[in-house]
């Protein structure tokens, strides 16, 4: 599967989540991307589901989940199904792809922005509220295996979080 080149990629932890991956790949269409799509799905998507994601996107990966396993950072936020959000960091096992940018799946494109492939790794928003703290909802990475262990790695010894090193009491 060599597939050079630039990808828009997203992550389907189950079939609602799904639903919202493809309506961002319609609007990524839409707006008239001319990069590939792809789709990180867990177990909880329906074969079903996996069908209809298949007819829309590139590339249609499986991946486990990774938990963060921070109950007490995720309690005080009030969002426990957070958890999961480690499970994003498969995206760096794309190694097709040279660069990808990554949307959360509830993200809705209004107009064409493959310029945000033009932008160095990694680059994300600021998160609202947290100066010093980034918004994974949209970023801009290289893929890498290496990458990704060293992801995994610091996320098993750090317990690192949205909001973690933001200072939440």
């Amino acid at each position: 599967m060599n597939q050079r080149g630039y990808a828009w990629v997203t992550l389907a932890t189950n079939d609602s989540y799904s639903l919202g991956a493809l309506v961002l790949a319609h609007s990524l269409k839409q707006a008239g991307t001319q990069q590939q799509l792809g789709v990180l799905v867990t177990p909880g998507v329906t074969g079903s589901m996996r069908e209809k994601l298949t007819q829309v996107f590139n590339v249609v990966q499986e991946v486990n989940i990774l938990d963060s396993k921070d109950e007490a950072n995720l309690r005080l936020l009030k969002r426990p199904e957070l958890g999961i959000t480690f499970t994003k960091l498969h995206c760096w096992r794309l190694t097709q792809f040279d660069k990808c940018v990554f949307l959360d799946a509830d993200t809705l494109v209004l107009q064409n922005c493959d310029e945000l492939f033009e932008r160095e790794e990694l680059s994300a928003a600021p998160d609202v509220g947290w100066p010093d703290c980034f918004n994974s909802g949209v970023f801009v990475y290289r893929p890498s295996n290496e990458t990704y262990e060293k992801l995994v790695q610091f996320a098993l010894e750090k317990g690192s979080f949205d909001g973690h090193s933001c200072q939440i009491k």
